[in-house]
């Protein structure tokens, strides 16, 4: 008689493969860029840092377009601004990243955020050291933007607080989002007729729409979790 065959365990059920990243609407350029504008709004509303940014990076445009400078400080602050954005959407991934493998507390986890925060801070730090050289670099022209100066504070300090609000992650009424927005177009229109640099008004009006977004992306999420009834 035939000894019996060993017990081999059955194998384990496959694990499902995740959807295809198709299925979010394709694989395409314009699909490219609208996931890539999806994550760009997804910092900006559920990172503190990239409000902070956002709101200070405004305030940047509207001394390039009240204030002409050469077109080498035009590049460096656009490209300061740009490189801080990014280097905050890498630190935003980053900490994703450690949240999905580490389930539990880890020092090593807690060590490469801070590592990456850090980084975001020297640029920031760089950033402002250099706004501030540019502007002790063209004190004369400074100087005599007298009037351009005082038009740039009486629209652009409306202006940043319409971009503040909107960032707010605060709730709030649906007609005070409505109202920052219109006001806001309003004065960017009024900005861009007595502008000196396009570049730099171009900027301030993506980053208006970029806070736009923000709060209609947030006020949908909050509707989303706000429970029935």
């Amino acid at each position: 008689m035939s000894s019996p065959a060993p017990y081999s365990p059955p194998p384990p059920p496959e694990t499902p493969r995740p959807p295809a990243y198709a299925s979010r609407g394709g694989t395409g350029v314009l699909a490219s860029f609208r996931h890539a504008w999806d994550g760009l709004i997804h910092t900006a509303v559920h990172q503190r840092n990239m409000r902070v940014h956002l709101v200070s990076a405004v305030l940047v445009g509207l001394v390039g377009s009240g204030i002409p400078l050469g077109v080498a400080e035009k590049v460096i602050l656009i490209f300061c601004v740009l490189l801080i954005f990014f280097a905050e959407i890498l630190n935003s991934a980053l900490e994703h990243l450690v949240d999905l493998a580490t389930r539990h507390f880890d020092e090593k986890a807690r060590l490469t955020k801070d590592a990456a925060a850090a980084g975001v801070l020297v640029l920031a730090i760089g950033t402002v050291v250099i706004f501030v050289s540019i502007l002790v670099n063209n004190w004369e022209t400074v100087a005599e933007s007298g009037p351009q100066i005082a038009r740039q504070v009486a629209l652009g300090l409306p202006l940043t607080g319409c971009v503040t609000l909107l960032v707010l992650p605060h709730r709030r009424a649906r007609w005070m989002d409505v109202s920052a927005v219109v006001v806001g177009a309003l004065l960017l229109g009024a900005l861009a007729a007595y502008s000196v640099s396009s570049v730099f008004t171009a900027v301030n009006a993506g980053l208006f729409i970029l806070a736009a977004s923000a709060a209609r992306q947030r006020r949908r999420e909050q509707a989303a979790a706000r429970p029935p009834g």
